[in-house]
């Protein structure tokens, strides 16, 4: 039961754009005790199939920039392989502390981030 919670908040968080793994590899070390190699591999196999479910979603409303999307893909393909190797050297302590350094920065910047879009609708609104 457990593992079907985690995999619903998961995909609820991932459809919303905000990226499943935020909850999913916390989870799956906290709640079920896997080692956080384990946790983020289960993480990228978990993306595959939520990414293409929104994707076709976005697709489908329009809302896909291909001009902006390819090369942001072509340089997250090479992040990501640098990325795998330098995570596969780390042990999963220090991999557990940069992860959780990551999330920690990433909430920090979403926290006092100027959001443009809507400063425009308050002064345009006002």
């Amino acid at each position: 039961m457990i593992l079907f919670l985690i995999g619903m908040a998961s995909g609820i968080i991932s459809g919303m754009g905000i990226g499943g793994g935020t909850i999913l590899i916390p989870a799956l070390v906290i709640f079920i005790g896997v080692d956080q190699h384990i946790a983020q591999s289960v993480n990228l196999l978990f993306f595959i199939p939520t990414a293409v479910v929104a994707l076709f979603i976005h697709f489908k409303n329009k809302r896909v920039n291909l001009k902006m999307a390819i090369p942001i893909v072509a340089f997250g393909l090479i992040g990501a392989f640098f990325g795998s190797k330098m995570a596969i050297g780390l042990s999963g302590t220090d991999l557990k502390k940069w992860f959780g350094f990551f999330l920690l920065a990433m909430g920090i910047y979403e926290m006092f981030r100027k959001d443009k879009a809507m400063e425009r609708r308050q002064k345009n609104s006002g």
